[in-house]
């Protein structure tokens, strides 16, 4: 049965089909085109068959976020069903499902891959949204060394003494590291390539949000996420619906006048760490 007799929708390309990201194209998909990107192809079977008996129109692309020529035909296949008018990237690995090499390959390098590829193919006065993490703001970096996070052309950022094995030391660093990358490659975009594309793009750092993958971190660091919720100010855990309201207003006309920032959603972890009420302890 044919639900939508429209034209020329307008195109969410959703990259990583997980909990958030899905929750967000629902905010914003009535009447749009929907494409869900993952590597999983039954995730993807799962999460269209959702969506389409919700009533959104969806597609689907297998899609590998660590390989730039991969996530180049997930842009361009995006491209042609219609204008691009948002992008959502919600690809990524926690400490505890990879090793540090593998979330700088997919949660820093694929990203910074991810930002590239859809500044090629967004519409005028379309957005972009990164789902990045608290821990971009769990460690202070050289501003040096930020400098080159920032900077660096995307296909030598390989080459960065600072991101090679021995360098990165745990998962748990690589995934601050990498997730701070996450904000300045989205500060240098904005004002770049997608904004010479005349699009915005912006970032949203969630704190300790339920999701199904969620419970892979509770299992193995439970203590230190229960520490963690107990000295926040919210002191509680948040959840997909909260990230995609806040992320459905930062891809709106609403935000038009904002591109190029991080909106941290943690129920206040960050402000406990600052203010000596949570000592952290990177794995």
């Amino acid at each position: 049965m044919e639900f939508n007799f429209n034209q020329n929708k307008s195109v969410i390309a959703l990259l990583g089909a997980g909990s958030m990201g899905c929750a967000i194209a629902k905010r914003i998909g009535a009447g749009k085109t929907i494409l869900l990107g993952d590597v999983s192809e039954k995730n993807l079977e799962a999460r269209a068959a959702e969506l389409r008996t919700s009533g959104y129109i969806v597609e689907t692309h297998q899609v590998d976020a660590c390989d730039a020529l991969s996530v180049r035909a997930f842009a361009q296949k995006a491209a042609l069903l219609g204008p691009v008018k948002y992008f959502i990237d919600t690809a990524g690995a926690s400490p505890n499902q990879a090793k540090p090499e593998h979330i700088v390959k997919l949660d820093l390098i694929g990203t910074a891959i991810a930002i590239d590829e859809f500044a090629k193919v967004i519409a005028e006065g379309g957005s972009g949204l990164v789902i990045s993490s608290q821990t971009g703001y769990m460690m202070h970096i050289d501003p040096e060394v930020e400098k080159l996070l920032a900077l660096t052309p995307t296909e030598k950022l390989v080459e960065l003494d600072y991101l090679k094995k021995d360098a990165v030391v745990n998962s748990g660093a690589a995934y601050i590291i990498a997730k701070r990358a996450n904000h300045l490659r989205v500060r240098t975009a904005a004002a770049t390539t997608w904004g010479d594309a005349r699009a915005r793009i912006n970032s949203i750092s969630p704190g300790v949000i339920v999701t199904p993958l969620a419970y892979d971190e509770f299992n193995a660091a439970g203590e230190s996420y229960q520490k963690m919720i107990e000295a926040s100010a919210a002191r509680r855990v948040g959840t997909s619906e909260e990230i995609a309201a806040a992320g459905a207003f930062l891809l709106s006309e609403e935000a038009s006048f904002i591109t190029g920032t991080d909106l941290l959603i943690d129920g206040g972890v960050i402000a406990a760490i600052e203010s000596d009420r949570y000592s952290l302890n990177i794995r």
